[in-house]
């Protein structure tokens, strides 16, 4: 015979997505100055790399929720990178909607949160196919190394080995991760070049124009002073000639 419960028990179905799969955990971001500044230049940078690129998604800390009708079964990368589902404004992503995981991920592993970035986390994003998970201490206390990258090879996470200059290189992203004085550095191989945010891009670019700037006038300064000592070199000349001439004269006179 069934309960009282069981008698009047009525399913609810949201009739709203974001009822079955809200945009928040409610749990606040814990994280120190130093890793959020880096996160989000991180965030920033990726996103600038790949502004001219329609079909790649950049985002970070964003619920991404894995089985359809299961709201439990979230996470929420601090960074990630995905081909070919377009760019848009989310509030969340569904992996059943969107139709694929995501291509990169990334976590900025903390002290509550580095045993479950090297455990239960990483044995999800590999069961997933997320193609490169990336790790990164921004104290530099609680990884093996400040920097950790790996690749999915036959559903299992295999060690990126390091490059000659000691960053990581990520396939899925063409980008090379390594530590610097900036604290996460990116290359892009292809361009040659750091990537940057756009305020640094600016504060390069204005750097180099001062620079020019300096030059051209160092270049003014420099002709104008060989100018100046071609000019006295003429005068020095044009007197010894003078008196050159004098002296010629003078002895045509005596003969």
């Amino acid at each position: 015979m069934g309960t009282y419960r069981d008698r009047f028990h009525i399913p609810y179905a949201p009739t709203e997505t974001t009822d079955l799969y809200p945009d928040s955990d409610g749990q606040p971001m814990a994280v120190s100055d130093l890793h959020r500044r880096i996160l989000t230049r991180t965030l920033e940078v990726l996103d600038t790399h790949f502004e001219e690129r329609p079909e790649v998604y950049v985002s970070g800390d964003i619920l991404m929720y894995y089985v359809e009708g299961d709201p439990r079964k979230s996470v929420a990368p601090d960074v990630l990178v995905t081909f070919g589902m377009g760019k848009k404004n989310r509030r969340t992503y569904l992996v059943w909607e969107e139709g694929k995981v995501p291509d990169f991920v990334m976590e900025f592993s903390s002290k509550g949160t580095y045993r479950n970035d090297l455990g239960s986390k990483m044995e999800l994003y590999a069961s997933l196919g997320i193609r490169d998970y990336f790790l990164y201490d921004a104290e530099g206390v609680y990884l093996s190394s400040p920097i950790m990258g790996f690749t999915l090879v036959e559903g299992v996470y295999t060690p990126i080995s390091p490059g000659p200059d000691g960053g990581l290189h990520s396939a899925a992203l063409n980008l090379d991760f390594s530590v610097g004085e900036i604290g996460l550095g990116i290359y892009d191989p292809v361009e040659g070049e750091w990537l940057q945010t756009p305020a640094e891009s600016a504060s390069a670019r204005a750097d180099r124009e001062a620079t020019h700037a300096e030059l051209q006038t160092l270049r003014a300064e420099m002709a104008e002073a060989r100018a100046d000592e071609e000019a006295a070199a003429r005068q020095k000349i044009e007197a010894e000639l003078a008196e050159l001439r004098e002296e010629l004269e003078r002895l045509k006179a005596q003969t």
